[in-house]
């Protein structure tokens, strides 16, 4: 530990900021167990002496001084440690330990939060497609997330094919909130006459429609005598 050499103007400038005399600051000090008397006190203010560990903190707390660090400068560079000798090595610790007793200057560890995970069904997009049943197939892997997927999902599928790039590409995992009904543009989850897509819903005086965002594809025309089935809306 080293503190500012005017060390002593400090404590004397804080004194009489306080009004104390050198005898007052003496009485306070003896009255928490210290032996000090007025002259030490003025040996400290011109720097002739420095107090021990006790008696610098029971300074600061008389003189209100709660930034300890910043008031005189204290340094606890481990080269100036190494610096010391036993008893001054000694003097360091058990400054550290009063300050850590006092408990007003330990560091706050950040909180980290650990969000609950759970399992979800990943189904394979190619392998369940022409049952009708997507979700009632047991054709499916299962997978551990955390908050990294939307907690409203419920499911997720594999990806086939480049029809619903850039914003979703081939393999990519993504995940479903199951629901039997879709709003106009909502992307979602659909069996169509034997076939499961992942498409953009669509509909106009002139129907359903399925659309692919890549645009070489044309949409899929849902017409009277379709069977369109909703498995849930994409949210991930």
């Amino acid at each position: 530990m080293m503190i500012k050499k005017d060390f002593g103007s400090i404590i004397a400038n804080k004194r009489k900021d306080r009004k104390l005399s050198q005898p007052q600051l003496a009485a306070l000090l003896c009255e928490r167990g210290l032996d000090v008397k007025a002259h030490s006190i003025s040996k400290w203010e011109k720097n002739v002496n420095l107090p021990n560990v006790l008696q610098f903190f029971a300074l600061c707390e008389i003189l209100e001084i709660s930034d300890i660090n910043r008031t005189f400068q204290i340094g606890t560079d481990e080269k100036l440690f190494s610096k010391l000798n036993d008893e001054g090595q000694a003097k360091v610790l058990d400054y550290m330990n009063l300050l850590m007793k006092s408990g007003e200057y330990i560091r706050e560890e950040p909180i980290i939060y650990q969000f609950p995970r759970r399992t979800l069904s990943l189904y394979d997009l190619p392998v369940s497609a022409g049952t009708g049943q997507f979700l009632d197939s047991d054709r499916f892997s299962e997978i551990e997330v955390g908050d990294e997927v939307s907690s409203s999902a419920d499911f997720g599928v594999r990806v086939c094919g480049d029809s619903m790039e850039p914003l979703y590409l081939d393999g990519q995992i993504i995940w479903i909130h199951k629901q039997e009904t879709l709003e106009e543009g909502e992307i979602g989850v659909f069996f169509l006459d034997g076939d499961a897509y992942v498409k953009k819903y669509h509909q106009s005086d002139s129907g359903i429609q399925l659309i692919s965002l890549n645009k070489k594809y044309a949409p899929i025309q849902v017409t009277s005598g379709s069977i369109l089935k909703t498995f849930g809306k994409v949210v991930g």
